[in-house]
């Protein structure tokens, strides 16, 4: 398995910098979300798309992909009533899989889970078809730039739609394409009440990509979710992807939380 960290968790610091700490601390990956280089993809430069890229390749960290796609864009929305919002975010899916292929990316991470509730009036079955609909042009191009689409299960905190692996599953099931699977996360499972190792078994192969944090907000290591059953049943079912640091809190600072999540994810990885 390969272990990757958000970017966002890094406010401030500049992309070679950060590259440089995570790579050094023994992260093998970057996972970036667009917020924090432009509100939309649209903005980010080819120019901008390759330096990242290249400054990436020399100091020897991966792309793993994007993820907080929809945050802080305007007039985006997935399961949307109406028909030209819903159009503007396919179209708008479309230049994600664009920025994250020209990134070096191969995983698009789809949370946004404001800019997919069921609104007021609509049906669960209306916004679950407007929402496969909004993604198909994107899950067809996704498939020719080697880049897939991954839904994300998210708590009825965040949400009201889509909150298990096994809906996630059922959804993207139905898209009859290699290139949309699901992602896991801890933070997500631990609202369930299926056992994460048990929900990591039953959801194979139709998870790509891994999300390790605690319920705390935290990262792997500062809270009481314990990692060794949930490495078990990743080794057990044959995962050999991403596994990667996305936190909510940084109160302890990006240094301390880089570098404590890595070690503990090494530690109970073995």
């Amino acid at each position: 398995m390969k272990f990757a960290i958000c970017n966002e968790i890094f406010k401030g610091w500049n992309f070679g910098d950060l590259m440089r700490f995570a790579r050094k601390a023994g992260y093998d990956a970057l996972e970036i979300a667009p917020f924090t280089i432009a509100n939309h993809v649209t903005d980010i430069s080819s120019t901008v798309r390759q330096q990242i890229r290249d400054e990436a390749a020399h100091v020897g960290i991966a792309i793993s992909g994007v993820h907080w796609v929809l945050a802080e864009t305007e007039g985006m929305y997935l399961n949307h009533p109406d028909a030209p919002v819903r159009e503007r975010t396919a179209r708008y899916f479309v230049d994600l899989v664009d920025f994250c292929a020209d990134l070096g990316g191969h995983t698009i991470v789809l949370g946004s889970p404001k800019q997919r509730n069921v609104m007021a009036g609509v049906s669960l079955a209306q916004a679950w078809d407007w929402a496969r609909a909004t993604l198909r042009d994107a899950v067809q191009h996704a498939g020719g730039r080697e880049v897939t689409i991954c839904l994300e299960p998210l708590g009825p905190t965040d949400t009201n739609f889509i909150n298990t692996a096994a809906d996630a599953i059922r959804f993207v099931q139905q898209m009859e394409s290699p290139n949309i699977k699901i992602i896991l996360d801890v933070k997500a499972m631990c609202t369930e009440s299926t056992p994460i190792p048990q929900i990591i078994r039953e959801s194979w192969p139709h998870f790509a990509y891994f999300h390790a944090n605690d319920r705390n907000l935290k990262g792997p290591g500062f809270g009481d979710v314990d990692f060794k059953p949930i490495a078990a049943a990743l080794r057990e079912v044959g995962y050999d992807g991403v596994v990667s640091v996305e936190v909510f809190k940084f109160d302890e600072g990006a240094e301390a939380i880089a570098t404590k999540s890595i070690r503990y994810l090494k530690q109970v990885f073995g």
